[in-house]
């Protein structure tokens, strides 16, 4: 499965998301109303999902405010730890 489904799969089944993966953008933002609306709570359960399944850990609050802007930045820095 590509990483980007796999995010999406992960991200609905962990939070609970009403939603499908098709109706999760690549470049949708997460969080915020422009977005689909995660929280600061969402937030620490999506850096414990991508340690868990991926071995990814954040450096500090700055990095995570990047990465977790949309499922294509959490992509790019999965992929950029792998090379």
């Amino acid at each position: 499965m590509p990483t980007r489904q796999r995010l999406k799969v992960l991200l609905i089944s962990e939070l609970m998301l009403d939603m499908k993966e098709d109706e999760i953008g690549d470049d949708t933002p997460l969080f915020g109303p422009a977005g689909i609306g995660l929280d600061s709570v969402d937030a620490l359960q999506v850096v414990v999902m991508i340690e868990k399944n991926f071995g990814f850990k954040m450096a500090d609050q700055e990095q995570a405010k990047r990465v977790l802007h949309s499922v294509n930045t959490i992509a790019e820095a999965l992929e950029k730890q792998a090379a």
